[in-house]
């Protein structure tokens, strides 16, 4: 067993178990995202606001989980960097990238409007 093929199996482990903690984020945020949108309607908040808070919990947990998968996709291409796998990595990191923008962006702007008062 050689350097390279020890270095590919090892890269390849890091990346699957990359990919589960994806998952893993994402279905927690998506679990506490619906808990807080319950909890906000039984207690009598309006549920624009819950509707927002609920989103706001499911955007921070897209936002990380795509960050593991961002840093997956860049492991599995190290070790087999042809141009048709870095041009698809290239796709799939622009894409991902402009979601997790797109969330943080909208993130931030809710906080703005929490602030202010004005949702």
């Amino acid at each position: 067993m050689n350097l390279h093929h020890i270095v590919e199996l090892t890269v390849s482990y890091i990346s699957d178990i990359s990919y589960i903690m994806a998952i893993i984020v994402i279905f927690f945020g998506m679990l506490k995202g619906f808990s807080i949108f319950l909890k906000d309607i039984l207690l009598s908040k309006k549920s624009e606001e819950a509707t927002w808070e609920s989103r706001l919990e499911l955007g921070h947990s897209f936002s990380l989980g795509l960050g593991f998968l961002i840093g997956s996709s860049i492991l599995k291409t190290t070790v087999a960097p042809t141009w048709n796998d870095i041009g698809q990595l290239a796709t799939i990191i622009a894409i991902r990238t402009t979601l997790n923008y797109f969330l943080t962006k909208e993130i931030k702007e809710h906080k703005k409007d929490v602030a202010n008062g004005s949702r």
